[in-house]
């Protein structure tokens, strides 16, 4: 089979890498400006022997995802704003109980019903902290359609190996542009399937023991092995505990699973960083106007580069102090108030050289916008 091209809006393309990366099942509720996620799995999911459900609401859908996934299908919802608000409580279920998942949220403006229609980047902090308690998570995002379906395909594949939900945060600006997309062989991106136990009935069952390597092989709800499923604190057998111990060790692995690895779990580009004395810290559509500035000056001999963060969640501290150790000065471009901002400030080794290069009125962020600050910066002497 060739390589398909195609050319479609990125909500599409976040389907196709669902498709490609072996969904099995979707529940949602329609919601600007996801709602074409949905509306073209409605109609290619079952194509492929999948199953598609429209739930009552948000809450419904990310609870029947769990319930799809503890019976070992790969599943995924899509959502906007206030939806992703409602999803929240079964986020944070999903944490606890390790169930695999991924939840698109194509970001628009807020708080509340905010703006529907237009663009934001405002959710980076509640894909972080919107469930309560001691967690971690994984959040991608991208800025074409290219990488949104990679990172759609990663989404999957890092929730399978960790057994975790993983959040796309898209934005509605790549939701809804239309551009080329070429859809990969198969076989040409590696796919992650569900790791399941490989004990037999009559073995006693621990589905909340990891293996030596950290990984915590599943069995199929109702399938082999009869186990308990819950959001309280939970022994290795799945049974509620109130034993210090077991709550310590419970609450570390669910955080150290993901901290531990964020090396292997950072997705990013970088776009003349070699010799660049100013850097743009940028992601998802706002990092295309970041990318355009940079080479548009380069061509005018400024040494500017780009920072394309793919992974926003866990944050890779690392990454960003190491390629902007010799910077300038940094410009962190984003669509809200400076989420993105706080973590660069508290990576780096001079954070008053960190500055912010944002819009929060629902326009995309443009280069002569960057250009205006950058031009600021300059003139001071930085």
């Amino acid at each position: 089979m060739k390589n398909k091209i195609k050319f479609i809006q990125g909500n599409e393309a976040c389907v196709e890498g669902a498709l490609y990366a072996g969904i099995d099942f979707f529940a949602g509720y329609p919601i600007t400006p996801s709602t074409e996620i949905m509306e073209h799995l409605a109609r290619r999911l079952p194509e492929r022997g999948g199953k598609f459900i429209q739930m009552e609401d948000e809450i419904a859908s990310m609870c029947a995802i769990i319930g799809a996934s503890l019976t070992g299908r790969k599943s995924m919802t899509a959502t906007s704003g206030p939806g992703f608000s409602l999803k929240q409580e079964a986020i944070g279920y999903a944490c606890m109980t390790e169930i695999p998942c991924v939840i698109a949220n194509v970001q628009r403006g807020g708080p509340s019903t905010g703006n529907p229609t237009h663009v934001s980047q405002g959710d980076v902090n509640q894909a972080r902290w919107g469930t309560h308690g001691d967690h971690s998570i994984i959040a991608l995002t991208a800025s074409n359609h290219q990488d949104v379906f990679a990172m759609t395909v990663d989404a999957f594949n890092l929730a399978e190996t960790y057994r975790t939900p993983v959040i796309l945060l898209l934005d509605e600006a790549v939701g809804h542009m239309r551009e080329k997309l070429i859809v990969p062989e198969e076989g040409e991106l590696e796919i992650v399937d569900r790791l399941r136990t490989a004990l037999g009935r009559d073995v006693d069952y621990h589905p909340y023991l990891p293996r030596e390597d950290g990984r915590l092989p599943m069995s199929d709800f109702g399938g082999e092995h009869r186990f308990n499923v819950t959001g309280l604190f939970h022994d290795m057998w799945g049974f509620p505990s109130n034993n210090p111990k077991v709550i310590n060790e419970l609450l570390r692995h669910l955080v150290d699973k993901i901290e531990n690895n964020v090396q292997a779990i950072t997705r990013y580009k970088e776009h003349c960083l070699d010799d660049a004395e100013y850097i743009l810290v940028s992601y998802g559509s706002s990092a295309r106007s970041a990318i355009h500035l940079a080479k548009s000056r380069r061509n005018r001999g400024e040494k500017i580069g780009v920072l394309e963060l793919q992974s926003l969640w866990p944050f890779p501290t690392e990454l960003v102090r190491e390629k902007c150790s010799n910077a300038k000065a940094v410009l962190v471009v984003e669509m809200n108030m400076g989420q993105v901002l706080a973590q660069v400030k508290a990576a780096v080794e001079k954070p008053d050289r960190v500055f912010l290069a944002n819009r929060i009125d629902g326009k995309l962020i443009t280069p002569s916008d960057i250009k205006k600050l950058l031009r600021v910066i300059q003139g001071r002497g930085v």
